[in-house]
Order: C-alpha cells, then sequence, then structure tokens
C-alpha cells in the first residue's frame, strides 16, 4: 500500500458480501427477491461497490435514504431498481423521474404532492406504500384506532395520476431481539401488515411487491420472505445475529502503530489523566481517533489485535490518535498493522462496550478513511471520500 494511505484504512472484502449474499438467498428461499440495503454509504462500506458487486451477484433492487445517494448510484452506473426509503421532498420529483427511482409514500399528503408534481413533469413516479404497524416513525398508520381511515387514503392514493404503486412495505421495531414480548410484537406488527394489504387486495388494489423481512425478521422470521426481503446491516456479516447464519465481516478497519515509546509508573497518559501507568510501559501511538470514527466511548475499554495478540486502549481516543499498551508484547513494533474492527476484533464487542450498537461504529468510519476494496483476494480499487 502507499505510504500516503498506510494510515488508517478499511479493507473491504467483496467475496464475503458474496458469501453472505447467498446465505441470506438460501436463507429466504428462491422465490423471494433480494433488495440490498446501501444507504449510509453501505453502512460506511461503500455504497457503489457494494452495488455493483450485488447487481453482479443477481440482487433485484437496492434502497437508500434520499435522493443524493440514488444519484450517486446512478451516476456510477449502477441501473437496478432503487427505493428511497426516507423523507423526500416533492420539488424533488424531477430528479426521482429522471434517475427512475421508486419512491416510498408515507402519508396521504405526500402522496397527493408527488401525483402533482409528477402530472406536471410529464411522467409517472414508480411509488412503494409504506404501512406504519408498529415502528410509529413514517407509514399509514395500521393500529385498531386509525386502520379504516388509512384504509380509505391509501384507495384514494391508488386512483391518483402520476403514481404507479408497485410495492407496499413495513420495518420491525424489535424484530432481531428475542423476549416473548418482542416476538409478540412482531407478529402483531406482520398481522397488521397482513390485515392492510388483504382488505386492500379485496378491493381490486393490487401490489406487484410486498417486503417486510429488515435484518432481523431475515435471520428469525424467514416465513415472512413475501415477494422481496430486505437485509440491511446482516447483509454486510455484523450484528448480533451474524453468527447464527455464519455470515462474514465485510470490513475489516485497520491502522499502523506510529510510534512506540517507554515510561515510567506513575505516567499518566493522553486527555484527563484518566490512565495512570502502574508499572515500566512500553505504548504505542496509532493514527487512528474519532475523527477517523474510533468512538470516544471506547477509551480505556477497547484493544486492538496485533500480530502478537491484543493490546488494550489506555486513555481517552483523541481526535486523530489514541495509545496502546505494548507492555507484554515485546516483539510489536512501529510500523505493524493492527486490525481495529474485523473478523478476529468484532466491532459487536466493541459497540457492546460502547453502549451502541454495531450500525453507529461502521457507520461513524468517517471519509478521511480510504476504502480499499478486494475481490478473489487481490485489489480491486480504493476509494477516499476526500475532496480532490
Amino acid at each position: 500500500m502507499e505510504s500516503t494511505l498506510k494510515r488508517t484504512w478499511a479493507e473491504i472484502d467483496l467475496d464475503a458480501l458474496a458469501h453472505n449474499y447467498h446465505a441470506l438467498r438460501k436463507q429466504m428461499g428462491p422465490d423471494s427477491r433480494f433488495l440490498g440495503v446501501v444507504k449510509a454509504d453501505a453502512y460506511g462500506h461503500g455504497s457503489i461497490e457494494a452495488s455493483r458487486t450485488l447487481e453482479a451477484l443477481g440482487a433485484e433492487y437496492l434502497a437508500v435514504s434520499n435522493v443524493e445517494e440514488a444519484r450517486e448510484l446512478r451516476d456510477a452506473g449502477i441501473t437496478l431498481p432503487v427505493l428511497q426509503l426516507g423523507l423526500t421532498p416533492p420539488d424533488q420529483t424531477n430528479v426521482i423521474l429522471d434517475n427512475q427511482i421508486t419512491q416510498n409514500v408515507w402519508s396521504e399528503p405526500a402522496a397527493r404532492a408527488f401525483s402533482g408534481a409528477a402530472v406536471q413533469a410529464g411522467g409517472r413516479m414508480k411509488v412503494h406504500i409504506k404501512l406504519d404497524t408498529g415502528m410509529s416513525r413514517l407509514g399509514f398508520q395500521c393500529d385498531p384506532d386509525h386502520f379504516d381511515a388509512s384504509l380509505e387514503a391509501i384507495a384514494r392514493v391508488f386512483a391518483l395520476p402520476g403514481l404507479d404503486i408497485e410495492g407496499v412495505f413495513t420495518h420491525f421495531a424489535v424484530s432481531d431481539e428475542s423476549s416473548d414480548a418482542s416476538r409478540d410484537y412482531t407478529l402483531m406488527q406482520y398481522e397488521r401488515f397482513q390485515a392492510m394489504t388483504g382488505r386492500l387486495e379485496e378491493r381490486g388494489l393490487h401490489f406487484r411487491i410486498r417486503h417486510c423481512a429488515n435484518s432481523g425478521a431475515t435471520v428469525s422470521y424467514p416465513q415472512f420472505a413475501c415477494g422481496m426481503f430486505r437485509p440491511g446491516i446482516i447483509m454486510y456479516g455484523i450484528g448480533h445475529q451474524a453468527d447464527s447464519l455464519g455470515l462474514r465481516p465485510v470490513m475489516t478497519l485497520k491502522t499502523v502503530i506510529g510510534a512506540v515509546k517507554e515510561y515510567a509508573p506513575d505516567t499518566t497518559v493522553s486527555y484527563g489523566r484518566t490512565f495512570r501507568a502502574e508499572r515500566p510501559s512500553r505504548v504505542g501511538v496509532l493514527p487512528i481517533g474519532y475523527a477517523d470514527g474510533l468512538h470516544r466511548m471506547l477509551s480505556n475499554k477497547w484493544r486492538v489485535r496485533t500480530s502478537e495478540g491484543f493490546a488494550p486502549l489506555i486513555g481517552r481516543i483523541c481526535m486523530d490518535m489514541c495509545m496502546i499498551d505494548l507492555t507484554d508484547l515485546p516483539d510489536v513494533k512501529e510500523g505493524d498493522e493492527v486490525e481495529v474492527y474485523g473478523p478476529h476484533n468484532s466491532v459487536n464487542d466493541a459497540a457492546r462496550l460502547a453502549e451502541t450498537i454495531s450500525y453507529e461504529l461502521t457507520c461513524a468510519v468517517s471519509k478521511r478513511v480510504p476504502r480499499i476494496y478486494y475481490q478473489n483476494g487481490k485489489e480491486i480499487s480504493r476509494e477516499l471520500l476526500l475532496r480532490g
């Protein structure tokens, strides 16, 4: 690797992504289409290369959060259908039509605004109706108090010009949790989804695609496959359920030991003096900090994996650097690579220590960290998101 890049970098294993794709396909069966969620730069992994890989593997759909993410894929030559999951202003209708993007519709007012804009533009927007079955976020509410009103509102949306209503979907709140209460809640959400789509079908209002299985449901409720399933974080081989399907982490975050120093007992390390050496100590300085995405909550808690074993982080993580204790690893030296997260040092464990979720840690890997993409064991491309 060029010395200018050998500071801190993320290795993205596209073979692991392919392995996960096939494992998830097997889990959900051959009749359910695969929608790969690549929002937030594919959870920090790089949306363009992830999308290219999924397209080549045979995925039928992709999902992003917003217009900017969708345009990035189109500009990169990705031709798969792309569903926008987030709130999109109706004044972006021309961009949606020009880029052949599928838009989620979460309310009748939003549908009317998109309809009017599409008609004015002389186009027809492909949409998926979003149902709120218990996430209490976007969507037509399907709880008993709102069910009938939502049914009528969706029926009116079907009659609007300028909209091609292709699909319907919902999102589960606790499908990745195993308690009886969580299971009951997920089953209730699915029943509401089935009830609403069933009533609409009785009226002759048909959907070509139905999808509700997010990452948690893909693992725990494969019977919810419907016509399409929607894996997100699980596709990248992380999250607490990944091991149950034998999935592999796609990202390995690496850095190097930039300096090694010797300190006497009672020496304190980093801001706030939160670590004090109790013995003669050998300390390594790593060129990675919270500006690179290494969560400051991991100070004095996490470890990195060296060629000789694990080395604990000591002292507070700084913006651009952090320190590790190498006292018990005398053969580790300056210039050695270390694994911050990856197959030998799970980001799931780091997330638990930081009292967050693995999504946050991979999404936090910043744009100044180069992504190096590997396929068949060889580097095929690299990406640095900083402005050139």
